[in-house]
């Protein structure tokens, strides 16, 4: 699956979230510790978003972290007090594009999903169809990250704050589509809420910063691990782990079935996926394995 992070905090060149550290970004794009579900290296893509004093800015590009020839330039030199960024290994079958990494963004709220909804795209039929159609016709890309943005985007739009954005979304999702993992992870630019199911995930936190990771940048025994099942509000200074036993369905290991047929006013998920997946951005995907290269053999020299 796909590694992500977080950085709250006083500003810092996005190297030395990226690059510097001996288990950076780029490390665990194609060395990762800790990949539970399947996968061996992150290298579908990546992106990076960062708060400015004019606004959020965003890269994105499909093909892996290490092989940009720009960015260890541009990360030396661009600084941000927060930043959000992710590499991806794509599912199988879903389109590798830059539209389809991570960050997703909208105003300041920038967001990335760790992991995989279970029976994609029949499962979340019914959660999809609650969603405003013009959302689901306008999905960054056809996958069940952009979907998921989806979700917690439109609750955002409804006036939820950012916990309850992202524990209703894994709630619905995780009852719609049992055996999903749904790391999600969501900013604003001064707060970051995380969720965990089925992915690990660490923080990191003093006084004045905060770090949400897939897995530490390095070996500081400070970092701890975040519980499966658990919600992650953090500030700089400021962590609260809430759990969502409460709203999590029981564990299952029975598949949700397909229902036999959509809602009469509604477009089934499934046919928006194929239709998105023969025009507009994703026109030019190929499935993930068709673009995935080989991990290198040792560290990138830009690592």
């Amino acid at each position: 699956m796909c590694r992500h992070l977080v950085y709250l905090g006083p500003p810092v060149p996005l190297a030395r979230l990226l690059f510097d550290p001996p288990h950076a970004l780029v490390h665990q794009s194609w060395r990762p510790a800790d990949m539970r579900g399947g996968g061996t290296i992150n290298a579908d893509g990546f992106g990076v978003g960062w708060h400015t004093a004019d606004g959020p800015v965003r890269y994105r590009r499909a093909g892996p972290l290490w092989s940009d020839p720009d960015l260890p330039a541009l990360a030396r030199s661009v600084r941000s007090g927060g930043v959000l960024a992710a590499v991806r290994s794509a599912t199988v079958g879903m389109p590798v594009t830059p539209f389809a990494a991570a960050p997703f963004n909208e105003g300041p709220w920038f967001f990335s999903h760790n992991g995989v909804v279970a029976g994609w795209p029949a499962s979340v039929e019914k959660t999809a169809a609650a969603l405003p159609l013009s959302d689901l016709l306008t999905l960054d890309a056809p996958t069940d990250s952009a979907l998921l943005w989806a979700l917690v985007r439109d609750r955002l739009r409804l006036g939820s704050g950012l916990f309850e954005a992202v524990a209703d979304t894994v709630a619905s999702v995780a009852a719609a589509a049992p055996g999903s993992r749904l790391n999600l992870l969501l900013t604003d630019g001064t707060t970051v809420v995380a969720s965990t199911v089925g992915h690990a995930l660490s923080v990191l936190t003093d006084d004045h910063s905060v770090l949400v990771s897939s897995e530490p940048l390095d070996a500081n025994p400070s970092w701890r691990p975040v519980p499966d099942g658990t919600i992650l509000v953090a500030t700089p200074g400021s962590i609260e782990q809430i759990p969502l036993n409460d709203r999590l369905p029981p564990p299952t290991t029975t598949r949700r079935p397909a229902p036999n047929s959509p809602p009469a006013d509604t477009v089934p998920l499934a046919s928006i996926a194929r239709l998105a997946s023969t025009g507009g951005p994703a026109d030019t995907s190929q499935p993930a394995a068709a673009l995935r290269p080989a991990a290198p053999s040792q560290p990138p020299d830009n690592a």
